[in-house]
């Protein structure tokens, strides 16, 4: 919600420039325009993306640095929005959160930047020039804006149920937003002759309307369309009530007392830093009161080196600043007095030089209003700036023309804030660095153990696999370094599903082939089918190995669909193909098993809580009975095994570091996880049918490891390796055995 009151701002900003261009010249200067954008947002983020790149190559994975290096490419490009919404990115999910994920808001902006100036420059083509610098001008981009708003509204409207994730970061779907805040400053003339009290009034209804936001909309919920559409009329009525008045806004003092115009300030550097801090301190710190603190404090001192150091010296240098010609007097002359009546009015409406999207500070003066001539050219002495036009940027009019002089300047007044930008880094990097130390002690070399690992013996009581996997898991819950690992892991992750066998079985818009998915010897006399969504998917290798490993006893089918829950009830998934294909590939999975009927029925499902399509909520016992009722039937009486999935480990991507050991990597099981395997069971047990947990096999007294042995668990956070799950088929035979299902 925060970002679409910032592309309303934005556009009202970005049009208002044009605007006074227009008003002034009766065209825009596009190189002027430009420049400003980059020297105003460039550097910056270019000091922040370099040093995300280097800092995610020392602190995360080959793999997942490799994607960050493609996502700071992405950012650079001003493509970064397409980038992860063509990708299927989920912008709120708590896993796989790139550092440089945020920077799609800045690619969409800037995107808009790039096209709006030039569709103004031709919605005026036609006005003759006086038209463009009176009310013809504005009125056209104000028509202009107005179609690009209803035109956006449809597309988002169109697109957020179809594809929520490509609809979130879409160009299309947000222009509507920046557009908003193109039609305020094109109607900036009009909203300021709006009497003072029911401006004042507009704008703390905006205020309202955007707090309300927070509360109303779910963030579950598919965005922007429509929930947008509060944040953007809360935003658009506080900046259309703030047009004209007070220049102090003292009436909005939530928005505009000291602190919050410092944080306006800080906003850009802030905006930056924000995700990367919290995505590194993820990595490097254990969750807690101290790490939160400890990110706040890394996050400041990084937001204020940077506006010191990068933000505001690129920003206010005199590199491509307009210059304008030394007037010929023959001599400098007294100040000339100004009538009275030609004195701007205290009581004005507004600033004398008002442009509208400029930023007003309490106590700032704005550029003086064009005025008549004096019959002779008069220099007026300059007066010493304020602090607050110290952050303001000069006038066009009032630049130097030499630019050695103009340097000179910019030299002597950013030179002490870049030193201190360089102290605040200094002090802030140690200050961080004892806090770490403070929190959670000095810190140890990954690879070097701090205490014996507890000796295990539990593979010396039992031979068997369940033993020999048992011992593993409980040695890798005490391991202090990673062991050499086959596969990696990060061959592991940069095969995600693929190096599954029956990844084709299970992929969305992939039409089913039972022989292609059916393993072992095909004149074998008894045939199991594995269904389910991704989580079955994990097993197909330990069951197409059971078959394989059968001689001739079994043939094993698996099938089913990546994202897709089977429940006689649509769970809604963000996934568009999996929304249009789930309830036809259950069907089809059904009519394949009343074609060659099963002899056992193994179905596992993903123990995670979820939404049906209709928007009720399905609680832990909706769900255990909504999967019973969807496979009934499907096998003999008795013979349908509920094999529950490996509990949530920890996201890969984020926990494995050269920094850190594999104990960044452990996970307890999740109350839902535990909640759901109680309810299979107990249903289970009223049907005859049979459920197996995966709490033996894949993690050791409540904590589940990484890996066990030389094999990693998973992939991700929830998948088991195709590796890691041929381990499990003597024990998973084990267990249908001992239940007289094998």
């Amino acid at each position: 919600m925060g970002v679409d009151v910032f592309f309303v701002l934005s556009g009202f900003l970005v049009t208002g420039i044009l605007l006074s261009d227009l008003d002034r010249e009766g065209t825009v200067r596009l190189g002027a325009f430009f420049a400003r954008r980059v020297k105003r947002l460039l550097p910056a983020a270019l000091v922040v993306l370099t040093a995300v790149v280097g800092a995610a190559f020392l602190v995360f994975s080959p793999v997942r640095a490799e994607s960050t290096l493609t996502d700071a490419l992405s950012a650079a490009g001003l493509v970064s929005n397409w980038h992860f919404g063509l990708g299927g990115r989920d912008y709120f999910a708590s896993t796989d959160v790139s550092p440089l994920q945020h920077f799609w808001s800045l690619s969409v902006e800037e995107q808009f930047s790039v096209a709006w100036p030039l569709l103004v420059l031709l919605a005026v083509a036609a006005l003759p020039a006086a038209a463009r610098r009176a009310r013809g001008g504005r009125v056209a981009v104000g028509l202009l804006a107005g179609v690009v708003v209803v035109a956006s509204g449809i597309v988002a409207v169109v697109q957020t149920p179809a594809d929520p994730s490509l609809a979130y970061f879409s160009t299309l779907t947000r222009a509507g937003e920046l557009a908003t805040g193109a039609v305020i400053a094109s109607a900036a003339p009009v909203l300021a002759r709006i009497p003072a009290a029911a401006r004042g009034l507009l704008a703390w209804a905006g205020v309202a309307v955007i707090l309300a936001a927070f509360f109303v909309i779910d963030p579950a919920d598919p965005f922007p369309a429509p929930a947008a559409a509060l944040p953007v009329i809360g935003a658009a009525l506080v900046i259309g009530g703030g047009i004209g008045g007070d220049p102090r806004h003292r009436h909005l003092f939530v928005l505009t007392n000291p602190l919050a115009v410092t944080l306006g300030d800080l906003s850009y550097s802030l905006y930056l830093w924000h995700l990367p801090v919290i995505v590194f301190a993820g990595v490097l710190l254990a969750p807690g009161p101290a790490a939160t603190a400890i990110t706040i404090l890394a996050m400041l001192v990084l937001t204020v080196a940077t506006y010191l150091g990068v933000e505001q010296p690129f920003h206010r240098s005199p590199w491509a600043a307009p210059r304008v010609a030394e007037p010929t007097s023959p001599a400098p002359a007294a100040p000339e007095a100004i009538p009275a009546s030609r004195r701007p009015s205290a009581l004005a409406s507004r600033p004398a030089g008002y442009v509208p999207g400029q930023r007003y500070y309490p106590g700032s003066r704005a550029a003086a209003a064009p005025v008549e001539p004096a019959p002779a050219t008069v220099v007026a002495p300059a007066p010493l700036p304020t602090p607050e036009e110290e952050r303001m940027p000069a006038p066009a009019a009032s630049l130097p023309t030499d630019a050695a002089p103009a340097w000179a300047a910019w030299r002597a007044r950013f030179a002490p804030r870049v030193a201190m930008a360089g102290a605040t880094l200094a002090i802030g990097s140690g200050a961080t660095a004892l806090a770490v130390m403070l929190a959670y002690g000095a810190p140890t070399l990954p690879g070097l153990p701090v205490a014996a690992p507890a000796t295990v013996d539990v593979a010396a009581q039992a031979g068997d696999a369940l033993s020999a996997l048992q011992a593993e898991l409980a040695a890798a819950t005490t391991a202090t370094s990673w062991p050499d690992l086959h596969p990696s892991l990060d061959e592991v992750q940069r095969a995600s599903s693929s190096a599954n066998r029956a990844h084709d079985c299970f992929t969305p818009g992939v039409a089913l082939d039972a022989g292609r998915c059916t393993w072992g010897s095909a004149d074998a006399p008894r045939h199991l089918y594995l269904v389910g969504d991704s989580s079955a998917m994990a097993y197909a290798p330990a069951f197409a190995k059971l078959a394989d490993d059968s001689g001739g006893a079994w043939r094993v089918t698996t099938v089913g669909m990546y994202g897709c829950r089977f429940t006689d009830v649509l769970v809604e998934s963000r996934d568009p193909s999996v929304m249009a294909g789930c309830a036809q590939r259950k069907a089809d999975v059904a009519a394949m098993i009343a074609a060659s009927p099963a002899d056992l029925l193994v179905v596992s499902n993903a123990f995670t809580l979820g939404r049906a399509v209709d928007g009720r909520d399905l609680s832990v016992g909706d769900l255990a009975s909504a999967i019973a009722s969807e496979v009934t039937g499907w096998a003999p009486a008795g013979h349908t095994v509920y094999l529950a999935p490996p509990p949530h480990g920890v996201d890969l991507g984020r926990c494995v570091s050269p920094l850190t050991g594999p104990s960044a990597c452990l996970a307890g099981v999740d109350d839902v996880w535990t909640q759901m395997e109680a309810a299979t069971e107990a249903h289970a047990a009223t049907t005859g049918d049979a459920a197996i947990s995966s709490l033996a096999f894949s993690c050791w007294q409540g904590i589940c490891p990484a890996f066990a042995g030389d094999t990693p668990v998973r992939y991700d956070d929830t998948h088991l390796t195709p590796a890691f799950a041929e381990r499990l088929t003597p024990i998973l035979r084990g267990e249908l055995a001992a239940r007289g299902l094998y």
